[in-house]
C-alpha cells in the first residue's frame, strides 16, 4: 500500500456508488444509495455528498484525495465536465467535474460509465490492450479499450452502441431514436416491449403483461418469457456483433444487472448466435469479474493513472479522443 488516496464514483441511472481506493486501488470504503430523481443539482449535489460519505467512512478528509475519478452515464460534455440530458434520468444537465474538484481540491477525470467499466476490467482483471466492456442495465452501453488507449471520442461519447439501430422503425428509445438496442435490452425498456410482444402475438401465456417486470421475463419458463428472451438473444447478438465489427477487440466483457443476475439468459443465446453474424474473427464473451462494481473499479483505476487505465501505472499515455 502506498500513502496515496483517491476516490472513485459510479453515477448510474439507478444507482450511485462511490469509495475511496489506496495507491494500489485496494477499496478502503464503498457507499451506494439511490441516484435521485430530480433536477441535475439534485443528482450533482447527491455526487457530492456520497463521495463525502466515503471519505467519512474511511475516516479520510476530501481534500486528502489526490485525484478523483468519475464513470457517468451519457451523454457526457468533457469539456463543460458534465453529463448532457442522460435519457435515463430526468436531469438536463448534470455538472461533475467543476463541483467535485472544487470540494476536494483535486483533479477529477470524467468518463463515460462503460469507458469505466473497460478501464476497471484491464487495470483490475488482466483484461488484454483490445477490449470491450458492454452493459446491459438500466440502459445499454459499451466502452472500449483499443490498442491500449480508452476511447473517449471529442466529446466523452465514443462507444455508445446502446443507440445502435437493431430494428429499424421500431421501439422508441428514451433519447428520442426509434429501433435502438437499449429500446429493447435496457432493462427499463424489456416489460414495455414484452407488453407489446404479448399485443402483436397469439402465444399463450400465463402472465399478466400489464404487471410484468423485466426479472419475470428473464427468468420465466412461460412462454411469452421465453418468445421475448428469444428476440432479446436476436437484438443482444446484432448489437455486440456491431461491437466486434467496430473495435475488434480480443473479448467481449458483459456487466450490468441485467446480465449480473441473468448470465445464462442473456450470454448463452449471443455465444450461439455470434459467430454466425461476424465477417471477423468471434472473441469469447465473459460476464464481468468485477461483479456490480466494475464502474466504480474503473473510476478508482482512471483517478491512479489520469484516465489511461494503464496497469503498469503509466498516465502519460494518454486517453484518445
Amino acid at each position: 500500500m502506498t500513502d496515496r488516496l483517491v476516490g472513485g464514483v459510479d453515477l448510474g441511472a439507478t444507482n450511485l456508488r462511490a469509495a475511496v481506493a489506496d495507491g494500489e486501488g485496494s477499496l478502503l470504503c464503498r457507499v451506494q444509495t439511490a441516484t435521485p430523481d430530480g433536477d441535475g443539482a439534485a443528482i450533482t449535489a447527491a455526487v457530492v455528498d456520497t463521495l463525502e460519505e466515503a471519505c467519512a467512512a474511511a475516516n479520510v478528509a476530501c481534500d486528502e484525495l489526490s485525484a478523483v475519478g468519475v464513470g457517468a452515464i451519457g451523454p457526457l460534455d468533457l469539456a463543460a465536465g458534465a453529463a448532457d440530458s442522460p435519457p435515463n434520468v430526468a436531469a438536463e444537465w448534470v455538472p461533475l467535474v467543476d463541483p467535485l474538484e472544487t470540494r476536494c481540491d483535486c483533479a477529477a477525470v470524467l468518463v463515460n460509465d462503460c469507458v469505466a467499466g473497460a478501464i476497471g476490467e484491464r487495470y483490475f482483471a488482466e483484461g488484454g490492450s483490445d477490449l470491450v466492456y458492454v452493459t446491459l442495465s438500466t440502459g445499454v452501453g459499451a466502452g472500449a479499450v483499443v490498442d491500449g488507449r480508452p476511447l473517449r471520442g471529442h466529446r466523452g461519447n465514443a462507444a455508445e452502441m446502446g443507440h445502435v439501430v437493431v430494428e429499424p422503425g421500431g421501439r422508441a428509445c428514451g433519447c428520442g431514436g426509434v429501433g435502438h438496442w437499449e429500446a429493447y435490452a435496457g432493462g427499463r425498456a424489456i416489460p414495455g416491449f414484452a407488453r407489446e410482444l404479448a399485443a402483436e402475438t397469439a402465444v399463450d401465456t400465463d402472465l399478466s403483461p400489464a404487471t410484468l417486470d423485466a426479472r419475470t421475463v428473464l427468468e420465466s419458463t412461460d412462454r411469452l418469457a421465453e418468445r421475448v428472451r428469444d428476440r432479446l438473444g436476436t437484438y443482444n447478438t446484432v448489437g455486440i456483433a456491431a461491437t466486434v465489427h467496430a473495435f475488434d477487440p480480443t473479448e467481449v466483457v458483459v456487466g450490468g444487472a441485467v446480465a449480473r443476475n441473468n448470465p445464462t439468459a442473456v450470454l448463452e443465446p449471443v455465444r450461439e448466435r455470434l459467430p454466425g453474424m461476424l465477417a471477423v474473427e468471434t472473441p469469447p464473451v465473459r460476464l464481468t469479474g468485477l461483479g456490480e462494481d466494475a464502474v466504480l473499479s474503473g473510476a478508482v483505476a482512471a483517478a491512479l493513472t489520469g484516465g489511461t487505465g494503464d496497469p503498469d501505472g503509466s498516465p502519460d499515455a494518454g486517453v484518445s479522443e
